[in-house]
């Protein structure tokens, strides 16, 4: 039987010890746009996800059911359907927090795939769980807690904030240094990553991500 070799690999390597997640396996671009609503909520997170050669081509080796050495329609949609609900777990890569706080997000209605130039192109968008008024201090960003894929933001402009929700907002993107990130929290990073790897989340600490300030 085969394995789609990316969200599920992920999910099912979540039990091993973490050594073996030290390293990313699958590398991704992404582009996020957050967006606001006219009331001054959170609107949807709109990503866009390009994956690399390497990995497109072993889902292309999956999803390939008729051999035709391409993605169909149909086999599309199955690769987007088994995303979607392989993806659950991690919030579908997708945070959000006001004031340090995460909020979770809802399911998507449907994530759409595309082959483009021997690569999987991957493009939906989430909505939060619950209302978020754009107030505080408030982070997007989108990154795999197991860190078995590696999320590029190319420029910064891969990170933006639209609509009129965000006028008197201010925002910027932050790209963590490692090495300030384990000298400012090598105790709890310690603590965490060898004490219970499985059920931190640290990883985040290291993740490009959008501050907002409203």
């Amino acid at each position: 039987m085969k394995f789609f070799r990316s969200i599920i690999a992920a999910a099912a390597l979540c039990a091993m010890p973490l050594p073996a997640l030290a390293h990313p396996h699958i590398f991704l671009d992404a582009r996020l746009e957050v967006v606001a609503s006219d009331d001054g909520h959170l609107a949807e997170l709109r990503n866009v996800w390009r994956f690399d050669e390497v990995f497109s081509s072993s889902v292309l080796l999956d999803f390939d059911r008729n051999s035709d050495l391409k993605l169909d329609n149909e086999e599309l949609a199955e690769l987007g359907e088994t995303m979607r609900a392989s993806m659950e777990d991690f919030h579908y890569f997708t945070t959000i927090s006001v004031d340090g706080k995460d909020v979770p997000v809802a399911e998507p209605g449907i994530i759409h795939v595309s082959w483009q130039h021997g690569q999987i192109l991957v493009i939906f968008a989430v909505k939060p769980a619950r209302p978020v008024p754009l107030k505080g201090k408030l982070a997007f960003g989108i990154y795999d807690p197991s860190m078995y894929t590696a999320v590029n933001f190319p420029t910064d402009n891969d990170l933006k904030v639209e609509g009129k929700g965000f006028a008197a907002c201010t925002h910027t993107v932050v790209r963590p240094d490692p090495d300030e990130v384990i000298a400012s929290n090598k105790d709890t990073l310690t603590d965490a990553f060898f004490n219970d790897p499985t059920g931190t989340d640290m990883t985040k600490l290291f993740a490009t991500r959008m501050e907002v300030t409203c």
